[in-house]
Protein backbone atom coordinates (compact mmCIF):
# COMPACT_ATOMS: atom_id res chain seq x y z
CA UNK A 1 0.00 0.00 0.00
CA UNK A 2 3.10 2.19 0.80
CA UNK A 3 4.57 1.78 -2.69
CA UNK A 4 1.11 2.89 -4.41
CA UNK A 5 0.58 5.96 -2.21
CA UNK A 6 4.20 6.73 -2.74
CA UNK A 7 3.98 6.39 -6.62
CA UNK A 8 1.00 8.25 -6.58
CA UNK A 9 2.41 11.26 -5.01
CA UNK A 10 5.87 10.83 -7.20
CA UNK A 11 3.28 11.08 -10.28
CA UNK A 12 1.23 13.81 -8.86
CA UNK A 13 4.27 15.41 -8.13
CA UNK A 14 6.04 15.14 -11.52
CA UNK A 15 2.67 16.25 -13.30
CA UNK A 16 2.83 19.62 -10.93
CA UNK A 17 6.01 20.14 -11.83
CA UNK A 18 5.78 19.63 -15.28
CA UNK A 19 2.44 21.87 -15.55
CA UNK A 20 4.50 25.04 -13.70
CA UNK A 21 8.02 23.98 -16.24
CA UNK A 22 10.23 23.33 -13.71
CA UNK A 23 10.84 19.92 -15.74
CA UNK A 24 10.17 19.09 -18.99
CA UNK A 25 10.71 16.11 -20.82
CA UNK A 26 12.69 15.51 -23.70
CA UNK A 27 10.52 14.33 -26.34
CA UNK A 28 13.11 12.22 -28.47
CA UNK A 29 15.04 10.79 -25.48
CA UNK A 30 12.62 10.18 -23.10
CA UNK A 31 14.45 12.07 -20.56
CA UNK A 32 13.51 14.11 -17.74
CA UNK A 33 14.98 17.66 -17.54
CA UNK A 34 15.20 21.00 -15.53
CA UNK A 35 13.07 23.55 -17.33
CA UNK A 36 14.06 26.90 -18.36
CA UNK A 37 14.93 29.24 -15.40
CA UNK A 38 11.98 31.56 -14.22
CA UNK A 39 12.16 35.30 -16.00
CA UNK A 40 12.79 37.32 -13.31
CA UNK A 41 11.10 40.80 -13.35
CA UNK A 42 13.56 43.76 -13.12
CA UNK A 43 14.10 45.60 -10.07
CA UNK A 44 12.79 49.03 -10.87
CA UNK A 45 15.28 51.62 -11.11
CA UNK A 46 16.11 54.53 -8.64
CA UNK A 47 17.28 57.71 -10.24
CA UNK A 48 18.73 60.99 -8.07
CA UNK A 49 17.77 64.64 -9.25
CA UNK A 50 17.82 67.83 -7.20
CA UNK A 51 14.69 67.01 -6.34
CA UNK A 52 15.14 63.77 -4.69
CA UNK A 53 15.42 60.35 -5.69
CA UNK A 54 12.87 59.35 -8.14
CA UNK A 55 11.86 55.18 -8.31
CA UNK A 56 11.15 54.72 -12.02
CA UNK A 57 8.53 51.20 -11.86
CA UNK A 58 10.43 48.37 -14.17
CA UNK A 59 9.84 48.90 -17.71
CA UNK A 60 7.20 46.73 -19.85
CA UNK A 61 7.93 44.63 -22.32
CA UNK A 62 7.74 45.85 -25.53
CA UNK A 63 5.11 44.60 -28.35
CA UNK A 64 7.09 46.20 -31.19
CA UNK A 65 9.33 48.76 -32.02
CA UNK A 66 6.96 51.64 -31.73
CA UNK A 67 6.28 50.85 -28.50
CA UNK A 68 10.07 50.45 -27.46
CA UNK A 69 10.67 53.77 -28.57
CA UNK A 70 7.26 55.53 -26.79
CA UNK A 71 8.38 53.54 -23.75
CA UNK A 72 11.80 55.17 -24.05
CA UNK A 73 10.86 58.17 -24.76
CA UNK A 74 8.72 58.25 -21.31
CA UNK A 75 11.07 57.13 -19.28
CA UNK A 76 13.85 59.69 -20.46
CA UNK A 77 11.20 62.32 -18.88
CA UNK A 78 10.19 60.44 -15.67
CA UNK A 79 14.35 59.93 -15.27
CA UNK A 80 15.27 63.24 -16.12
CA UNK A 81 12.34 65.81 -14.50
CA UNK A 82 15.00 69.02 -14.05
CA UNK A 83 16.49 68.91 -17.41
CA UNK A 84 12.78 67.99 -19.70
CA UNK A 85 10.18 69.77 -20.45
CA UNK A 86 6.45 68.98 -21.67
CA UNK A 87 4.27 70.76 -24.24
CA UNK A 88 4.88 72.31 -27.35
CA UNK A 89 8.51 73.15 -28.79
CA UNK A 90 9.67 76.04 -28.89
CA UNK A 91 9.73 77.43 -32.62
CA UNK A 92 13.61 78.08 -32.09
CA UNK A 93 15.37 75.56 -30.69
CA UNK A 94 18.97 75.66 -29.15
CA UNK A 95 20.61 72.44 -30.14
CA UNK A 96 18.81 69.09 -31.77
CA UNK A 97 21.24 66.45 -31.54
CA UNK A 98 20.00 63.08 -32.06
CA UNK A 99 21.38 59.89 -30.84
CA UNK A 100 21.45 55.98 -31.98
CA UNK A 101 20.86 53.72 -29.07
CA UNK A 102 21.27 49.99 -29.08
CA UNK A 103 20.23 47.68 -26.98
CA UNK A 104 21.18 44.34 -25.49
CA UNK A 105 18.56 41.77 -25.07
CA UNK A 106 17.47 42.79 -21.31
CA UNK A 107 16.96 46.45 -22.34
CA UNK A 108 20.13 47.75 -21.46
CA UNK A 109 22.13 49.54 -23.20
CA UNK A 110 25.03 48.83 -25.36
CA UNK A 111 26.39 51.24 -27.24
CA UNK A 112 25.03 54.82 -27.94
CA UNK A 113 26.20 56.60 -30.78
CA UNK A 114 25.76 60.40 -32.02
CA UNK A 115 24.02 60.60 -35.42
CA UNK A 116 23.84 64.48 -35.13
CA UNK A 117 26.45 66.79 -33.60
CA UNK A 118 24.27 70.06 -33.03
CA UNK A 119 25.95 73.32 -34.73
CA UNK A 120 26.07 75.30 -31.33
CA UNK A 121 25.70 74.31 -27.84
CA UNK A 122 27.62 71.01 -28.97
CA UNK A 123 27.34 70.13 -24.30
CA UNK A 124 23.90 68.90 -24.95
CA UNK A 125 24.92 65.54 -26.97
CA UNK A 126 26.71 64.99 -23.43
CA UNK A 127 23.33 66.11 -21.36
CA UNK A 128 21.42 63.82 -23.95
CA UNK A 129 23.68 60.64 -23.70
CA UNK A 130 23.52 61.08 -19.73
CA UNK A 131 19.90 61.43 -20.00
CA UNK A 132 19.44 58.06 -21.98
CA UNK A 133 22.09 56.57 -19.00
CA UNK A 134 19.84 57.69 -16.29
CA UNK A 135 16.56 56.40 -18.07
CA UNK A 136 18.13 52.62 -18.63
CA UNK A 137 17.24 50.09 -18.67
CA UNK A 138 14.07 49.93 -21.43
CA UNK A 139 12.65 46.91 -21.13
CA UNK A 140 13.17 43.41 -22.54
CA UNK A 141 13.45 43.32 -26.44
CA UNK A 142 14.69 40.16 -26.87
CA UNK A 143 11.37 39.11 -28.76
CA UNK A 144 11.74 41.85 -31.32
CA UNK A 145 13.17 41.92 -34.54
CA UNK A 146 17.48 42.32 -34.40
CA UNK A 147 18.91 44.96 -34.67
CA UNK A 148 17.99 46.23 -31.21
CA UNK A 149 18.48 49.71 -31.82
CA UNK A 150 16.43 52.67 -31.73
CA UNK A 151 17.20 56.40 -32.54
CA UNK A 152 15.97 59.52 -30.63
CA UNK A 153 16.33 63.17 -31.44
CA UNK A 154 16.53 65.86 -28.58
CA UNK A 155 14.77 68.76 -28.86
CA UNK A 156 16.62 71.22 -26.52
CA UNK A 157 15.09 74.93 -25.98
CA UNK A 158 16.81 77.86 -24.64
CA UNK A 159 16.67 76.49 -21.15
CA UNK A 160 19.07 73.55 -22.03
CA UNK A 161 16.11 71.24 -21.35
CA UNK A 162 14.74 69.22 -23.78
CA UNK A 163 11.89 66.56 -25.09
CA UNK A 164 12.29 63.64 -26.91
CA UNK A 165 10.90 64.06 -30.50
CA UNK A 166 9.01 60.51 -30.19
CA UNK A 167 6.60 62.04 -27.78
CA UNK A 168 5.16 64.20 -30.58
CA UNK A 169 4.72 61.35 -32.99
CA UNK A 170 2.08 59.13 -31.95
Amino acid sequence: MRRVVAGGVSVALACVLAGCGLIQKDEQSGAVKPGPAPVAKPAPTTVTTSKGVIKLPPPETPRNWADARQQAARRLVAANPDTTYIGKPPDILLAIPVLSIELNADGSIRHIAVMRYPSQARETVDMAMASVRRAAPFGDVSRLPKPWKFNETFLFNDEKKFKPMTLDQR
